[in-house]
């Protein structure tokens, strides 16, 4: 495929920071467009995100190099690109830069070979086109951490479906998410109730388990305790004041209490031994690497070598390019992880990383089911599955 005409430009994102916007056509005058998210709770292992002002500039002289070639793949293309890049962080181009490009080749790719952008996804991993859906939604209804201005040290109270029929899973989420607001206004009266970054509600509360206790004692009022699981994404790295010791007790209170099934990031980036130990102690939980493992394969490959997980999250801008999301992908199959594709805090209307999470994810993280940049999202589920 060659890419006759590149332009790109900043827009704003859901936290109105900049970020990019890329378009592109080909040679069968096949057009895309793409537009780069962001996080806020950044491993520092992460693919390092550049300037959006210096990305622009940079974009025109990757298109100088690009524009008279003939790539055959995707990984062809995303070679090209790192190796321009020269550092092993993507610093010289942006880890910002180099995904925009790959994901307008993969738009026009997709395009090329008459298939929807999930289809071609899952020709990249390996996955059979046939396979039938086995995406469970993650909802974060309660925001803490960074994402937040409350008191609350961890980042994400998470709802999660136990259903797989998509439709049914947002229904059962969106009702949740509403009745959730009324019952904070009721019981909390004089705080004024806050949305995060990701669509979760944003309270001061007594403790950093009372969310959970509420929000349990809400699906016992609408008879739905059988019908969700709870979660905690800790991003440990933003937390202080905290020994592994108090985490760990912590997370063993809230298993006993709230049988919790997904706990991402418990301890911090580095601290493969205490994953591996809580991961031994919590044998019925997922215990999630994000920031100790940045869609890496290095990092991923010590984190096996650790026994440190069994699910990983997905984020395609930790690392730089579809090809090494992919390659992490592949990783995460072999070794028989729970797949977790997210969003980031940071978010645009696009919706290409729900593609992505329908093609390859057992799980997809995508916030509350308010605010247009995620509420696109849960809409480009609905399409696929109504296509499929």
């Amino acid at each position: 495929m060659k890419i006759l005409d590149l332009k790109a430009r900043k827009i704003l994102d859901s936290r109105s920071s900049w970020t990019l916007e890329i378009w592109a056509k080909d040679k069968k005058n096949n057009s895309a467009i793409v537009s780069i998210p962001a996080g806020k709770s950044v491993g520092k292992f992460e693919a390092f995100v550049l300037n959006p002002d210096l990305a622009l500039k940079k974009i025109k002289f990757i298109y100088e190099k690009i524009k008279n070639k003939d790539f055959k793949n995707q990984n062809e293309f995303d070679t090209f690109l790192i190796q321009l890049d020269g550092t092993k962080n993507k610093k010289n181009l942006g880890g910002n830069t180099i995904l925009g490009l790959s994901l307008i080749f993969s738009r026009l790719m997709a395009k090329e070979l008459n298939l929807e952008l999930w289809q071609y996804f899952r020709k990249l991993a390996g996955v059979s086109l046939n396979q039938k859906n086995k995406l469970r939604l993650f909802m974060n209804f309660i925001n803490g951490g960074l994402h937040s201005y409350s008191n609350l040290a961890f980042q994400e109270y998470l709802v999660i479906p136990k259903t797989l029929k998509l439709q049914e899973a947002i229904e059962i989420g969106k009702n949740f998410y509403k009745e959730l607001g009324l019952y904070l206004r009721k019981i909390k009266p004089n705080q004024a109730l806050g949305i995060g970054d990701e669509g979760g509600y944003v309270l001061n509360f007594k403790n950093n388990e009372e969310p959970f206790l509420i929000m349990q004692k809400l699906a016992k009022n609408l008879n739905l305790e059988n019908k969700i699981d709870f979660g905690l994404d800790s991003a440990c790295n933003s937390i202080s004041g905290w020994s592994a010791s108090k985490l760990k007790n912590f997370y063993l209170k809230l298993y006993k209490k709230f049988n919790l099934a997904f706990l991402e990031d418990p301890f911090t980036e580095n601290d493969f031994v205490n994953f591996s130990k809580i991961k031994s102690i919590l044998k019925n939980t997922y215990i999630i690497g994000d920031d100790l493992t940045v869609t890496n394969p290095e990092r991923i490959e010590l984190a096996y070598k650790n026994q440190s997980i069994n699910g990983l999250i997905i984020k395609p801008n930790q690392v730089g390019s579809v090809s090494e999301t992919i390659e992490a992908v592949k990783l995460a199959l072999k070794f028989k992880w729970f797949i977790v594709v997210s969003h980031r805090s940071g978010e645009t209307n696009d919706d290409w990383i729900a593609d992505l999470a329908y093609a390859i994810g057992d799980g997809f993280k995508l916030g509350a089911p308010q605010k247009g940049e995620r509420i696109a999202k849960f809409n480009r589920l609905l399409q696929i599955q109504n296509k499929s």
